[in-house]
């Protein structure tokens, strides 16, 4: 072959080959516009520009906070404005959950992997919304100016779950506690604090279309916040240890059926004894054992004659209140602590002679027995005690 046919085989092979490119972007800047691409193919794809909330998949939040982070910079801005056909980017005072500097390393670091993969496959550099929430949720917390209105409200609170008149109850996400509404007076247990929502602001749609609304919560420890409705609810489920705190009448504390999701605790029972000890015969209709267990009661009072807090002798179940979803040991100390007035100072001696002072006995009457049971159950057992002078619960 001539040099002359080489030189016209070699023009035609030039006129296929691929121009080399030189638009005179740097590689940091072919990685913002790939990155940025990305982002509007998920919008053409979904409908909607990227949501940070928890809902969302791991991608759909990485592209939030990229599009955050591209917002916030002019730089960016400046070269992408051209190709913003959809109207995502947002000037640097508007761009949303955007608020720490950005150094070029971690906007980098960001938007690492994006040119030239078809997918990402790691999340870096950025926090996790349960991080996020963490954070805001402390950073929003401030003193509370006013936490002198609301102190006794605390001290009730937790005199009442001490005496079991209210009952911390554990979150459950299948029945639905999530989607139900915190109201205004309703208190929690976050984070080892008890909180108060004081008051509940108007209600909003929030941009992933879910409902909200700003709380204002008092803590008692003395601080507040004002975090949103749906960011309460998250992190009490969130937190191991988080409770709401049920109302003094929420539920039947003591009932003969038990309601769905109710956890059986155990039953009070008043036991009469039939001791022929003088004391015990003199006021047989008015001295009951009053106590609470998890277990078969008939089971120990098979033993009872041997028992010296059964005053050695056979008694008769004379009442039983079966309850659910409340602190035993509590109640108990509760209902002692109510009749402490009228406790029976007796000594018994065991089988082997020793001394014992049973504590469970009461000189008081069944029906007196029976409203206090009520009045436990609807939450007023605090502003009474038991008068022995007339045998009733009289006001404090």
């Amino acid at each position: 072959m001539s040099d002359l046919d080489l030189d016209e085989l070699r023009a035609e092979l030039d006129d296929f080959a691929q121009p080399q490119k030189k638009n005179g972007r740097s590689p940091r800047e072919e990685r913002i516009i790939a990155g940025f691409e990305e982002i509007q193919r998920f919008v053409e794809k979904h409908g909607h520009p990227p949501f940070h909330t928890e809902d969302r998949d791991i991608f759909e939040r990485l592209y939030a906070v990229r599009l955050d982070r591209l917002s916030a910079l002019e730089e960016c801005r400046s070269l992408l404005s051209s190709l913003d056909h959809q109207g995502l980017l947002q000037p640097a005072s508007a761009a949303g959950g955007f608020a720490e500097p950005v150094n070029d390393d971690e906007l980098l670091a960001e938007l690492a992997g994006a040119a030239g993969a078809a997918e990402i496959t790691e999340l870096r550099y950025v926090r996790t919304s349960a991080e996020k929430r963490a954070a805001e949720e402390i950073a929003n917390r401030e003193p509370c100016l006013d936490f002198e209105t609301f102190k006794q409200l605390f001290a009730a609170v937790q005199r009442d779950l001490d005496m079991g008149a209210r009952t911390p109850r554990p979150f459950v996400r299948d029945a639905g506690f999530l989607k139900a509404d915190i109201m205004e007076g309703q208190f929690f247990i976050l984070g080892g604090q008890i909180a108060y929502v004081a008051e509940v602001g108007e209600t909003f749609r929030a941009p992933n279309g879910e409902y909200d609304a700003r709380l204002r919560v008092i803590y008692s420890n003395g601080t507040e916040s004002n975090l949103l409705r749906r960011s309460l609810q998250r992190a009490l489920y969130k937190d191991e240890t988080g409770r709401r705190i049920t109302d003094p009448a929420a539920g039947p504390l003591f009932a003969g059926e038990s309601e769905d999701g109710d956890q059986a605790s155990g039953i009070i029972y008043v036991l009469r004894s039939k001791s022929d000890h003088p004391t015990v015969a003199a006021n047989r209709d008015v001295l009951h054992k009053i106590g609470v267990t998890g277990g078969d009661i008939t089971r120990r009072l098979a033993i009872a004659k041997l028992d010296p807090t059964f005053l050695m002798a056979d008694v008769e179940i004379v009442a039983t209140y079966e309850l659910y979803n409340i602190n035993r040991t509590r109640l108990e100390h509760l209902i002692h602590r109510i009749f402490d007035a009228a406790r029976l100072d007796i000594e018994i001696k065991d089988r082997f002679g020793h001394p014992t002072i049973p504590r469970e006995w009461f000189l008081v009457p069944l029906f007196v027995v029976d409203e206090a049971v009520g009045r436990i159950r609807d939450g007023t057992i605090t502003d009474y005690r038991y008068d022995p002078k007339v045998a009733a619960l009289v006001r404090e």
